[in-house]
C-alpha cells in the first residue's frame, strides 16, 4: 500500500496560537503540552501579550495571528485554536483566511451549554477581566448581553501575575482567587446552572470550582477535546470483542 504525504508534521491535528509570555504554566493550562491527551503544535505570536490582548485593542494583531495560523496549517495542522478567550472577535476573519476550522475562544461553547441547561437556569461566565470583556466579545460568541459575568478581581494574585506576565505565580493563591470569583458568581446569580471559563489559564482550577459551586464547569479544555475529536475521529475496531458472544 502506498502512503501519501503532503505536509511536514503528522499526528498533531490541533495547532495552538500562543501569546508571547513568560509566566509558568502548570498542567491544565493550554500552554502546557502535557495538558492534552493528544499531540498539539504551538506557534507564538510575538507581538501579542496578555496586556495588549486582554486590556488593550487586539485588532492590530489580527494579521499576525493569521500569518502564524497559516504557518501551523502549512506544517500539517487541520484546525487552529488560540490561547486567549478575548480573541473571539478574530473568529470569522481567521477561519475565512485559514480555510480550516478555528476555535478562537472557549466562549464559543456558550450556546451549546445554555441549550443543555434547564429552562430556569442560565450560563455564567468567569473571566480574568470583567472590566474589558465587552459586548463586542459577547456578540462575536453569540452570547446574550444579560449573561451573568464575574471576574477575578483586578488586584488579585491570579489577575496581576497573569496579565502582568510575572515569572513567578503562587498557584495556591491563584486557585483561591478563582474559587472566590466563582463563589461570588453563583452567590450573585443563584440561577447560574453552569460556569464557562473564559480564561485558558483557569483550567487547572476547574475541578476546584466545580466542587466549590456544585455547577458543571466548561473551559478551553472541554472545547478542544471536542474540537480535536472531530478533526481526527477515533477509529473503532470492526470486530465485536465480547467473550459471551464470540465463537469458541
Amino acid at each position: 500500500m502506498t502512503t501519501h504525504g503532503g505536509k511536514t508534521v503528522f499526528g498533531a491535528t490541533v495547532g495552538i496560537l500562543m501569546l508571547n509570555t513568560r509566566f509558568p504554566r502548570i498542567p491544565g493550562d493550554i500552554g502546557n503540552a502535557a495538558t492534552w491527551p493528544f499531540p498539539v503544535q504551538y506557534k507564538v505570536v510575538r507581538s501579542a501579550t496578555p496586556d495588549n490582548v486582554v486590556r488593550g485593542d487586539a485588532t492590530p494583531l489580527l494579521a499576525a495571528f493569521i500569518e502564524a495560523g497559516q504557518e501551523l496549517v502549512d506544517l500539517g495542522c487541520d484546525g487552529i485554536a488560540t490561547n486567549c478567550g478575548f480573541l473571539v472577535p478574530f473568529q470569522d476573519h481567521m477561519s475565512h483566511a485559514l480555510g480550516v476550522p478555528v476555535a478562537s475562544s472557549s466562549l464559543l461553547q456558550a450556546g451549546l451549554i445554555q441549550q443543555s441547561l434547564p429552562a430556569d437556569r442560565s450560563l455564567g461566565i468567569l473571566t480574568i477581566s470583567s472590566e474589558t470583556l465587552t459586548s463586542a466579545h459577547l456578540d462575536a460568541a453569540g452570547i446574550a448581553g444579560d449573561t451573568p459575568i464575574m471576574g477575578t478581581r483586578a488586584t488579585s494574585h491570579f489577575t496581576t501575575q497573569v496579565l502582568g506576565d510575572a515569572e513567578e505565580i503562587d498557584f495556591d493563591r491563584a486557585r483561591a482567587d478563582n474559587i472566590a470569583a466563582a463563589l461570588r458568581l453563583v452567590e450573585a446569580h443563584p440561577r447560574v446552572g453552569a460556569i464557562l471559563l473564559e480564561c485558558t489559564n483557569m483550567v487547572p482550577y476547574a475541578a476546584d470550582i466545580r466542587r466549590a459551586t456544585g455547577r458543571p464547569v466548561f473551559s478551553i479544555y472541554t472545547y478542544l477535546l471536542w474540537f480535536q475529536a472531530g478533526l481526527l475521529p477515533r477509529r473503532f475496531p470492526s470486530e465485536l470483542d465480547d467473550p459471551r458472544t464470540s465463537a469458541p
